[in-house]
């Protein structure tokens, strides 16, 4: 759960960096948040799920 939630924030973050600068237009913003109900809500959601906890598990066992 909370790993989720700092993804979301970070992505969150992110989405409104790339806003502010002109990299990202609303409309994108949009249709990315679209997608990503959308997968959460398919077959693919525990998958994607998996994916990314391996992925932060792997990222907060490296020692810098």
């Amino acid at each position: 759960m909370a790993i989720s939630i700092s993804v979301v924030l970070l992505l969150l973050i992110l989405a409104v960096v790339f806003m502010r600068n002109g990299a990202l237009k609303f409309s994108h913003a949009l249709v990315c948040a679209l997608l990503g109900f959308y997968l959460a809500g398919t077959s693919m959601a525990p998958t994607i799920h998996s994916g990314l906890t391996a992925t932060a598990d792997l990222v907060s066992s490296l020692r810098p």
